[in-house]
């Protein structure tokens, strides 16, 4: 029998019992496929000074060129311009890439150091990505997961100043099509073959120099 009295303790005991709420998970980068997926974005035969399945202008091929004297081996820069990612070598030379840069003002010339690289990075938008494009982003604000169709793509570099994240990168894209133009929300775009061979010759701490773009 339901009395007063047994009402009103269920009550109590009810609010004094949390409700449930679902907790999104965090987006996560299965490793256990990563070979696989940088099979997938890897060109039949791949050799990387004439593959060109993409359709873009061969200049934007990796090509070695000799480096402007006074550069430090190691130092990646960014020609804004011209749409060019040089990574400086020790022995005067350069690996040269082509690279898509932000649209409009979102470009940031600057200094900046890699504190951290990623393969296969997950990605989350920010809040002014969201604020700016919500019709691009808001469906992401819990993350993405790693994967070819990652805005991030197969590698990222994070660009710091000082000790703080800029949320600026340098990364593998899963658009190709996008190098030698403005594309980004304010990163630096690779041909995600690309990046993955300039991967592993790129140490953390290396200094990045993004220059000024056109007007």
């Amino acid at each position: 029998m339901f009395t007063r009295r047994t009402f009103l303790m269920s009550s109590a005991a009810a609010a004094a019992t949390p409700i449930a709420t679902s907790v999104q998970a965090a987006p996560v980068s299965d490793r256990s496929r990563w070979a696989a997926w940088d099979a997938q974005v890897t060109p039949a035969n791949y050799d990387p000074a004439t593959s060109n399945p993409w359709g873009f202008h061969p200049r934007f091929l990796p090509q070695r060129i000799k480096a402007n004297p006074g550069l430090t081996p190691g130092d990646i820069h960014v020609d804004a311009v011209a749409r060019y990612l040089y990574h400086i070598q020790g022995d005067g030379t350069a690996m040269r890439y082509g690279v898509a840069i932000a649209r409009g003002n979102l470009y940031e010339p600057g200094t900046y150091t890699i504190k951290r690289k990623a393969k296969w990075p997950t990605w989350t938008p920010t809040a002014a990505m969201i604020k700016r494009d919500p019709q691009d982003y808001a469906k992401y604000a819990n993350g993405m997961n790693g994967g070819p169709n990652n805005p991030l793509g197969s590698r990222a570099f994070y660009l710091f100043d000082g000790n703080r994240d800029t949320y600026l990168r340098i990364h593998g894209s899963p658009h190709p099509r996008s190098i030698g133009g403005r594309a980004s929300s304010g990163c630096v775009r690779m041909v995600m073959a690309h990046i993955n061979g300039l991967y592993d010759q790129v140490a953390l701490g290396t200094t990045v120099h993004l220059h000024p773009a056109e007007a």
